[in-house]
């Protein structure tokens, strides 16, 4: 690990222009990669003392042997040059958006004498059109399949279109009315590159036209007799009408945007993206990415756009006739600090005017909305993802042994997180993992005691004193087995924690191999404490921060770092949330419990089993007290003068200053 201070460029040295700066490790690799208004205030800030970085900048300081900059005119260039140089050296500490897969689009090969319609991936070609992307292959060949009827355009492939050239026959679909033959010979090659005309003309949006011509034609046909010709161009129109069910209309102005959505925690973002094209929804993207910085939305949304919009239209280069990459409208959820700038080199991207905004009202604020919806709903699916898997799972129980020290993998962890508003309504939870996957069946919930005399600290050591003690308690009257003879077998003590009565555990009988507080070294002290006095000492202790995702031991100094992007990490944050969830819950339940009761304390003949059967039915004080008499007086056990007592308790309440 290097010493920052070997390589740190004097102060004044470093310009106080706006540049773009890398840093290298000894081998010379380039490992990060940012740009400064000053660059010497900026690099200022990475040599300044390592106890107060982020663990990650810590980590990329250390690794780091050399930093070098450039000095740029304006924010414009200083974007452009990020972006080359992440493009080139493709640093480890950078953010990197890169797609989970490669998305599929539908292909348009005009430059050949017969076009053909294809799916296709990977890089762009010269002389081809793509329409898309979309989220599945099969929904390229579906409306493919719906719009060949109507444009009957060559999809076979070099050697299928050769082959039967060759033995002067169509294949099926030219039979069933679904090519137009030009292997054949049926329609010319002027002919055929109409028919692919029209058939791209659709896709880009110019529907109406094609649309009003089939009607006209239809009429046209009927008008004249010609019944069966009006037929087909009837179910003709009902495919072009399928077709555009499939893609229905999102923005009533006919826009082309495209609408960006962040989901994220303190180590990774999902990013989901929906193309609009012509006020339609043509395609949409994911990524899911590991934070390697410290990193908020405003950075998360200034990397994407450079980052993607310069790659998109690096790719489209390549092309001829191709698609836009870059729309005249970008819908993000927060605008960065350097909006202005981005708008900028994003209109020298398109060649006009390109507009980076906050949606507030309207189809678009409601579109804005969906694409979020979707980038929690992908996260949540790729944390699931990851928690199901088997091998991350046994990697990450690894990793926590080896970075903590224990003498096993911790199989079974239990986390102990406190909640309350201000002091009120103290609880706590207590959750359990085994073999990195959450047992519900298992989890705890206190109330704490004196909670207005005690402070988070004395809560969680509460807790612990609670939960170890019932666990002594339970395993203390434990027969010890014996043996055929009446002698005592050997393993006597042992701890089985099963009720000889039921043959059941007892809820408290097993304890952790690893014990999780939500906090820093004064909770972990504090249990590790209680843990001492009840002289257990086979349960290993550590607490997790929140703000840094540190892990404190027990008398230690300073945390143990673990590598953001590590498993072991991931499963300790898995377990202090899942802690901090259900806390959540129950407090909110304490507190809802309490308001009810508070508001009806005193009505005449109403007891604590009346009262729970109110909370029960109606949920909540609002919903009751909007309730009326007969409602209530319907519920078991309830009179209706014991109703009017209810409604005017809770009237009266709601009247007072």
């Amino acid at each position: 690990m290097a010493d920052p201070s070997t390589y740190r460029p004097a102060t004044g040295t470093i310009p106080e222009s706006p540049g773009v700066y890398r840093f290298s490790d000894p081998r010379g690799r380039v490992i990060y990669v940012g740009k400064a208004k000053s660059l010497r205030q900026r690099l200022n800030s990475y040599f300044a003392d390592l106890s107060g970085l982020h663990p990650r900048t810590r980590q990329m300081v250390t690794t780091a042997s050399k930093v070098e900059w450039t000095v740029v005119g304006t924010e414009v260039e200083a974007l452009q040059l990020e972006y080359n140089w992440i493009k080139e050296y493709d640093p480890r500490f950078n953010v990197r958006y890169r797609d989970d897969k490669s998305y599929p689009v539908l292909a348009v090969t005009m430059h050949e004498e017969y076009p053909r319609l294809h799916v296709y991936r990977g890089p762009r070609r010269k002389g081809v059109r793509y329409f898309g992307p979309y989220a599945h292959a099969w929904a390229i060949r579906e409306t493919l399949d719906l719009l060949l009827r109507v444009f009957p355009a060559r999809t076979c492939s070099a050697g299928v279109f050769k082959r039967h050239g060759q033995i002067g026959r169509p294949c099926l679909l030219g039979y069933i009315d679904k090519c137009s033959a030009p292997c054949v010979g049926k329609v010319s090659a002027a002919e055929h590159r109409d028919i692919v005309e029209d058939f791209s003309d659709f896709l880009s949006g110019r529907t109406d036209r094609m649309v009003t011509q089939l009607e006209r034609e239809m009429a046209r046909a009927s008008e004249g007799l010609e019944f069966e010709r009006a037929a087909r161009l009837r179910d003709d129109l009902g495919a072009l009408r399928r077709a555009l069910e499939k893609q229905a209309v999102v923005l009533g102005d006919g826009t082309d945007a495209d609408v960006v959505a962040f989901a994220e925690d303190e180590l990774e973002a999902a990013v989901q993206v929906f193309h609009v094209r012509g006020g339609r929804v043509r395609g949409q993207r994911g990524w899911v990415i590991d934070k390697v910085e410290p990193t908020d939305t405003e950075q998360l949304v200034e990397r994407f756009v450079s980052q993607f919009y310069g790659e998109q239209h690096a790719l489209a280069g390549a092309a001829d006739d191709a698609a836009q990459p870059v729309p005249k409208e970008i819908l993000v959820p927060v605008l960065p600090a350097e909006a202005p700038a981005l708008e900028r080199w994003l209109t020298g991207l398109r060649g006009s005017r390109v507009s980076l905004r906050v949606p507030q009202r309207g189809d678009k604020r409601n579109l804005a909305e969906t694409v979020a919806r979707n980038a929690k709903e992908a996260f949540a699916q790729h944390k699931l993802r990851r928690a199901g898997d088997l091998t991350a799972r046994s990697a990450a129980l690894q990793e926590i042994q080896e970075n903590l020290e224990l003498d096993q993998a911790p199989l079974r962890i239990e986390c102990i997180d406190i909640s309350h508003v201000q002091g009120t309504n103290v609880v706590a939870s207590l959750v359990v993992f085994e073999d990195g996957l959450p047992r519900k069946s298992e989890y705890r919930r206190f109330e704490i005691r004196d909670a207005a005399e005690q402070g988070d600290v004395a809560s969680i050591a509460e807790v612990v004193r609670r939960r170890f003690r019932r666990y002594l308690a339970e395993t203390a009257d434990d027969p010890a087995p014996s043996t055929g003879s009446g002698e005592v077998a050997p393993g006597e003590g042992v701890r089985t924690g099963i009720d000889p009565e039921t043959g059941r555990p007892r809820k408290f009988a097993y304890p952790p191999n690893l014990l999780v507080v939500d906090g820093a070294k004064p909770q972990v002290d504090a249990a590790a404490a209680e843990l001492a006095g009840l002289g257990i000492t086979d349960v290993a202790v550590c607490g997790l921060a929140k703000r840094l995702e540190e892990v404190w031991l027990p008398h230690d100094t300073d945390p143990v770092i673990l590598s953001r992007t590590s498993e072991g990490l991931y499963l300790l944050q898995r377990v202090r949330d899942e802690a901090h969830r259900f806390a959540i819950t129950y407090h909110r339940q304490r507190r809802s419990q309490g308001m009810t009761a508070s508001a009806l304390d005193g009505v005449p003949g109403l007891g604590p089993a009346r009262r729970q059967t109110l909370l029960k039915h109606f949920g909540s004080v609002r919903k009751l007290r909007a309730a009326d008499v007969e409602e209530i007086a319907g519920l078991p056990g309830f009179g209706r003068r014991t109703a009017e007592s209810v409604v005017a308790a809770l009237h009266s309440e709601g009247e007072k200053p």
